[in-house]
């Protein structure tokens, strides 16, 4: 059975960082791609960025580039999500997902596999 267990989501102030965690089991970790979403309320679910976990490549969502950064640890099949100079409008639920296959995938509708999500709340 394919898990993904996100975690790492807070309150912070405006301006400060936190790292979301992604534990992936269940499946070879370097045969997925795995992205990251976010979903404020009220809002339609939106990619944040992708990475292909057999080599690293990443894409980043326009208005997270520069601020947010996508990595993997494939010893530990983890998926990470640093984001630094958070603003209010980033506060939302943020999920993970994982996609069979080695390319960048940017709809939802392309993932077979789901967390549950951690809530980011950014004060101002």
């Amino acid at each position: 059975e394919v898990q993904l267990v996100e975690s790492g989501g807070a309150p912070v102030q405006a301006g400060g960082s936190l790292r979301l965690s992604c534990a992936v089991s269940g499946v070879t970790f370097d045969d997925i791609a795995v992205g990251w979403f976010r979903q404020a309320s009220g809002k339609e679910r939106e990619g944040v960025a992708c990475i292909v976990n057999r080599d690293g490549r990443a894409s980043h969502a326009t208005t997270v580039k520069g601020r947010f950064t996508i990595s993997r640890d494939n010893a530990n099949n983890t998926v990470y999500l640093q984001m630094n100079s958070l603003k209010p409008e980033d506060t939302a639920v943020y999920y993970c997902a994982a996609a069979s296959g080695y390319s960048w995938y940017a709809r939802p509708d392309e993932y077979n596999y789901w967390g549950q999500g951690t809530q980011v709340t950014v004060s101002s």
